[in-house]
């Protein structure tokens, strides 16, 4: 009776498995044509305002286009002049000196004050509020502000300092470091986010025993802090870098690339040879050398950064 039993109720729970098998199968076949129906304008969307204007942009780039009129292809003629072309190599140079120095800047910055911001002061929360707000700000808004204050008002303040005299926009050895500072101040905001979410999964009873231990704040930063926000400081460097590279209005509200082109990054100079120079086909084989060169830097960041972490 017994096994009569148990044979019953073995065969009335496989019955059971295979019908609630067979209902999931058919509420999966149902809810695909959803998921497809919202998944798809998104990427007919994607593909129709990036990956299509990307490869109209790389098919011109073997011609002579020049924005209007007709064309012709003149095959790789376009990547030769590049690295021939000495303001478009002193574009990348501008480029590649700006990107560093405000990377350095921005990372050592932000994580100076995100460690402020972690300690225990009063209205940590309002501090944090307020450093964010450059981030939501308008840059060229910001930009020309900027641009009066070293215009008119620094020179005022500091008229003893030979260097600040007079207006350091106009100076082709100096514009540049006022660029870096309009740039690193925004960028800080959105770096100091992300080392204060790093910050905060380190564990406090980590501090506790290296106190205990008589580890100082430099040392618990050597090696406690600092490892094990590898990975936000790798996002950090990697994004800092890219944007930077990418400089443009930040140049374009305080110098306009001037004095002469001594402050042209590579993206003001394909803006403006691209749709008020003529040079469009030109200009977007420079656009196209360009993504190469940010994305082999971008790959390089990551390679050597995660193996940082690893050696940590």
């Amino acid at each position: 009776m017994s096994t009569l039993t148990q044979a019953v109720r073995t065969s009335s729970t496989g019955g059971t498995k295979r019908r609630r098998a067979t209902r999931t199968r058919v509420e999966t076949r149902r809810a695909m044509p959803a998921f497809y129906w919202m998944v798809w304008p998104a990427v007919i969307a994607f593909a129709a305002f990036h990956t299509l204007p990307v490869l109209i942009g790389i098919f011109f780039s073997f011609t002579n286009y020049a924005g209007y009129g007709a064309w012709n292809f003149v095959g790789l003629s376009n990547y030769a002049n590049l690295f021939r072309d000495d303001r478009v190599l002193a574009a990348y140079g501008f480029s590649f000196l700006f990107a560093i120095v405000a990377t350095i800047l921005t990372n050592v910055i932000s994580l100076a004050i995100a460690l402020g911001l972690n300690s225990k002061i009063i209205g940590r929360n309002f501090f944090r509020g307020v450093y964010f707000v450059p981030y939501v700000l308008a840059i060229l808004v910001i930009g020309y502000v900027f641009q009066f204050f070293f215009s008119n008002s620094l020179p005022k303040i500091l008229s003893g300092i030979p260097l600040f005299r007079d207006n350091i926009l106009t100076s082709p050895d100096w514009a540049w470091t006022a660029i870096v500072v309009l740039a690193v101040w925004q960028a800080c905001a959105f770096a100091i986010i992300i080392y204060l979410s790093g910050l905060q999964t380190i564990p406090g009873e980590l501090y506790e025993a290296a106190s205990l231990d008589g580890a100082g704040a430099w040392r618990q930063f050597r090696s406690i802090t600092f490892p094990l926000i590898g990975a936000f400081f790798t996002i950090n460097v990697v994004l800092s870098l890219k944007g930077f590279l990418q400089v443009f209005d930040p140049i374009v509200s305080l110098t306009n690339g001037g004095p002469g082109t001594s402050t042209e990054s590579v993206t003001l100079l394909i803006f403006r040879g691209g749709f008020s120079g003529g040079e469009f086909a030109y200009q977007t084989a420079n656009a196209v050398i360009f993504f190469i060169v940010i994305t082999v830097v971008s790959l390089f960041q990551f390679r050597v950064l995660q193996r940082r972490e690893a050696d940590f």
